[in-house]
């Protein structure tokens, strides 16, 4: 997002300096910090800027604050491992999820921004000003509010349904949990509201901001979680699916209109590094939105100075095809056991960093001794337990890493999009259109693997695979095995490392190993919702098992 969109806020109002949107009379009149409720409702431009805060509730990578992050995510899935256990991942790898004690938990955070949503929507209309403009905000917030609820199902199930905000003269704040269909359709309904008031497009200086494909793209993403396995079962409703394809369909469309496609350079790692990619439907720069974005320190290795915080497991590494479109466990696949980097989806190369990569300069050294290993002379607490780092992200033209990190972090693009059209395809046994979208990611310029011929349960395995490769450290992967109900066996597999001995000829023996022996119980299909919450409300139940 462009940085005079976002600045930093104090108790919910804006600190203004250098932002176009406010009104200047007003910032003359009084200190920027210090406006009060009612001057905040009163000018338009003003409660423009209250808005542009609530983005910070959105998906992002790891920054200062308590909220959950899709880099939090990764480390929580069989895809990778955080170092630190910053968010408490541990507590998912190792089966010890607790009321007390959850980690990636944004239940307070969420209904924190939903109550400041809800006070817009009770102000906006008192609000003087540009119509055009109302209706963008409007738009904007209903987007972010619908984002919250939709968060709070993919966690914890169905919640409470609040669309006011309380005050000191209500007398209940007790409130029992709506269903999950309950909330998905308000999820849906808010979505369908939001679309009429925002552009296709922004110039310049409103980069960042929602728009109809963004909507378009979320409710794409959401009616796919309400058709899946976990909350669409016994009986299966069939038009949950119909509801998800037509859904993707709308965003195929506006590509086909023009407005995205996918990214056809040859390096794909381009996607992810270059602000304007074709490919992004909605995108903002993570240091214009949030006080703390430094995403290379956390994932360059540490032979770079980096913290190696959330890096690859062999388990990712080990998913990705041969060149040939073969599994590596394929004796016709033609994997080399003692070259195991070679000949590899290319993919691979655009998102793990491994022993020999190329990298700022040089090839990258994870054999023991070596300048990214723990027994480096640079940093060596910092080294990578799994033997890789993250490539996806990773900005080697960043000079001043501890300064932060200037990449967009996509919260939709059209791969994704193509991805669940083919979903939603299979389920409705159109096994054509599922081919033929699965086949159109992996046809790319920059990956040209065959395309997928498979049938059947078969086809639908290969739909879950590719899933976990082209959407890989996006935070995919949590939410995906568990909206499949596989977590029972994705997540109770051993994390794997490589332990890699550089010989005196120069070639390398690996080895490879435990790092984390991983536990998932039935119950962590959905989180607990927090103990205290439990204590404040007594209409709340508790989720089963917990």
């Amino acid at each position: 997002m462009n940085k005079t969109i976002y600045k930093l806020f104090v108790g919910g109002f804006c600190v203004c300096m250098g932002l176009s949107a406010c009104n200047k009379d007003l910032l003359d009149k009084q200190p920027p910090m210090s406006y009060s409720d009612e001057v905040m409702w009163s000018d338009l431009r003003l409660v423009e800027a209250y808005v542009n805060s609530r983005y910070w509730i959105l998906p992002h990578f790891i920054d200062a604050s308590s909220k959950a992050s899709t880099t939090g995510l990764s480390g929580a899935s069989d895809e990778g491992y955080d170092h630190w256990n910053y968010e408490g991942e541990f507590r998912f790898n190792l089966g010890q999820i607790t009321p007390d004690y959850t980690g990636l938990d944004n239940w307070t955070d969420d209904y924190a921004y939903i109550r400041s949503c809800n006070i817009f929507f009770e102000r906006i209309t008192g609000v003087k000003g540009d119509e055009t403009l109302r209706s963008r905000l409007i738009g904007e917030m209903k987007f972010i509010r619908a984002w919250c609820y939709f968060d709070l199902l993919s966690r914890y199930g169905g919640v409470p349904l609040i669309t006011k905000s309380y005050t000191i003269a209500d007398k209940n704040f007790t409130v029992k949990r709506n269903t999950y269909d309950e909330v998905m359709a308000f999820v849906i309904k808010e979505l369908d509201e939001a679309l009429p008031g925002l552009p296709f497009t922004y110039n310049s200086a409103n980069t960042g901001r929602v728009t109809k494909g963004a909507v378009l793209a979320f409710k794409s993403r959401a009616l796919l979680y309400a058709a899946s396995k976990l909350h669409n079962s016994n009986p299966v409703d069939p038009n949950k699916w119909k509801l998800a394809g037509d859904a993707a369909k709308a965003v195929i469309d506006l590509a086909d209109q023009g407005y995205y496609r996918l990214d056809q350079r040859a390096d794909y790692k381009q996607i992810f590094l270059d602000k304007k990619t074709p490919e992004a439907i909605f995108s903002f720069g993570m240091n214009a939105t949030y006080a703390d974005n430094s995403i290379d320190v956390y994932i360059y290795p540490n032979g770079s100075h980096g913290y190696s915080a959330y890096v690859p497991s062999q388990n990712i590494v080990d998913a990705f095809e041969m060149k040939s479109g073969k599994m590596i466990t394929d004796p016709a696949s033609g994997y080399d056991a003692a070259h195991p980097y070679d000949n590899r989806d290319p993919r691979f190369y655009a998102n793990i960093l491994f022993n020999g990569a190329p990298f700022k300069g040089r090839n990258v050294e994870y054999f023991t001794g070596g300048m990214d290993s723990p027994q480096s002379s640079v940093d060596s607490w910092n080294a990578s337990f799994t033997g890789y780092n993250w490539r996806k992200y990773a900005d080697e033209t960043n000079t001043n890493i501890f300064g932060g990190s200037a990449q967009n972090w996509i919260a939709f693009r059209l791969g994704e999009i193509y991805l669940n059209y083919a979903e939603a395809a299979f389920e409705q046994h159109d096994e054509v259109t599922a081919r033929k979208y699965l086949n159109l990611v992996r046809s790319r310029a920059s990956v040209q693997l065959p395309d997928v011929i498979a049938t059947g349960e078969e086809l639908r395995e290969r739909i879950y695979h590719e899933r976990a490769i082209e959407l890989c450290f996006e935070g995919h992967r949590f939410f995906d095995v568990r909206r499949w109900k596989i977590a029972e066996v994705t997540d109770n597999l051993p994390l794997k490392r490589v332990s890699i001995e550089k010989k005196a000829d120069g070639t390398f023996k690996y080895t490879y190993l435990t790092l984390q022996d991983r536990k998932f119980n039935v119950n962590n299909y959905l989180f607990p919702i927090p103990k205290e919450e439990m204590n404040k409300n007594s209409e709340l139940t508790q989720n089963p098992g917990y």
